[in-house]
């Protein structure tokens, strides 16, 4: 009997030790890492995950808190932070504890749009003078990279960096002119979210049940089926463009003359676009961002829609109202550029000035919104503006003047009729 009890005893012990070796270890987000900005105020979300019921406590600010983790998740709402920095911050688990340094506390702004939001400082005006003088430890940076989903992610690869030369040079100009601008004004820390890509449509930003919810907009949110439905017969054309342009090769060169046909371009499958899958950055790119707090978004987008312009007047409202919905921050601000002189894409200077103007009814019809005008530092014959300093610092005086009440001038007249 000594000898059953023995052994049940012993086999108590290495199922309980190798129940606490198999235990999961606090961890948090991406978002919350060292080097992050949290946004200053009475509420600032932190998150990650953990085993369903362990304990977490977090200490930051000579404050500490507690929950307990549900579905493999915990949060934590950080209170009444104060700006400043850097601090540490300490998370603890059971069976670990993550402590972040170099943590700060200021303002958190989303930048996002396509590629002239994406576009560098290295690709724009004077990245040399740029960059000599770009080191500034209140500033702090963070890339999303590109994805596409098919659902909501919760999860980034990316981390927060400082603010120098080595981690500048890619990172979005416009967003590193405006924080900045801002940083400068303020006297506190920056955080900017750089979250872009290039050539992008404004419904790809935008959730499907926004699209739906809009009878104008919901042929949108079912684009992705009926662009699956197209894209054989898109394919079948494209290799009959392609034996035609084989052919026109080998008739030039039998004659001895030069090509004339192009060679046609591959049509793209739906599943590699973001523009022939409305929602697939909104899944990728945005939701893997909530619920950290902000203080605002920046965006500079509407090339790719300038097509469309007039739908743009319902749909660029939309995706603002969906990003503020989803956030969950009520109306925050939402600063955005007017769209750039072009005239080599501009179908005879007829698409591109209504574009601006369903920029500009924006502003008219959704509260807590301001446009930057850019028509004097912008290039008829180049689609990507490369004075980019100019841009950042309007969209700063419009931060200002919505987000923080101060008494600047934000804007040009505008006509009213």
């Amino acid at each position: 009997m000594r000898c059953r009890l023995l052994t049940v005893l012993a086999v108590l012990v290495v199922l309980g030790f190798c129940s606490s070796v198999s235990r999961a270890a606090v961890k948090p987000h991406a978002l919350v890492s060292e080097n992050m900005v949290l946004q200053q105020g009475p509420k600032a979300p932190i998150w990650g995950t953990a085993d369903n019921g362990e304990e977490v406590k977090v200490s930051f600010q000579n404050k500490n808190y507690n929950t307990t983790a549900k579905n493999n998740q915990w949060r934590i709402d950080l209170e009444n932070l104060e700006p400043g920095g850097p601090f540490k911050l300490t998370i603890a688990g059971p069976t670990n504890t993550v402590a972040l340094e170099n943590v700060l506390v200021g303002e958190v702004w989303v930048c996002s749009g396509q590629s002239n939001m994406e576009w560098s400082v290295l690709n724009s005006a004077n990245p040399g003078k740029t960059l000599a003088s770009a080191s500034n430890p209140k500033i702090r940076l963070f890339t999303v990279p590109k994805k596409m989903a098919d659902t909501p992610q919760t999860t980034v690869d990316a981390a927060w960096k400082e603010c120098e030369a080595d981690n500048l040079y890619n990172f979005s100009a416009v967003g590193y002119f405006f924080g900045r601008d801002l940083n400068k004004a303020l006297g506190v820390p920056v955080g900017l979210i750089n979250t872009s890509w290039g050539g992008t449509v404004a419904e790809a930003w935008t959730s499907k049940p926004a699209l739906e919810a809009k009878p104008e907009l919901k042929y949108l949110a079912s684009a992705y089926e009926e662009n699956v439905r197209k894209y054989p017969s898109l394919l079948n054309r494209y290799l009959m463009q392609l034996d035609d342009f084989r052919a026109a090769v080998v008739k030039a060169q039998d004659s001895g003359k030069e090509v004339a046909a192009a060679v046609p371009p591959l049509p793209q499958h739906p599943d590699k676009s973001p523009n022939l899958k409305p929602s697939s950055l909104y899944h990728g790119m945005i939701t893997p961002l909530i619920p950290y707090a902000i203080k605002g978004a920046i965006w500079y987008q509407g090339e790719s829609n300038a097509g469309r312009a007039y739908e743009y007047r319902t749909l660029f409202p939309v995706m603002i109202e969906d990003w503020r919905k989803s956030w969950g921050q009520g109306d925050f601000p939402f600063l955005f550029v007017q769209l750039a002189p072009f005239s080599a894409g501009d179908s005879n200077g007829v698409v591109w000035p209504e574009l601006r103007e369903a920029q500009l009814l924006t502003t008219k019809t959704l509260k807590n919104t301001a446009m930057a005008v850019i028509t004097d530092v912008g290039d008829e014959k180049d689609i990507h503006p490369k004075q980019k300093e100019p841009v950042g610092g309007r969209l700063a005086l419009a931060a200002q003047a919505l987000g923080y009440g101060k008494k600047v001038v934000y804007s040009g007249p505008v006509y009213t009729a």
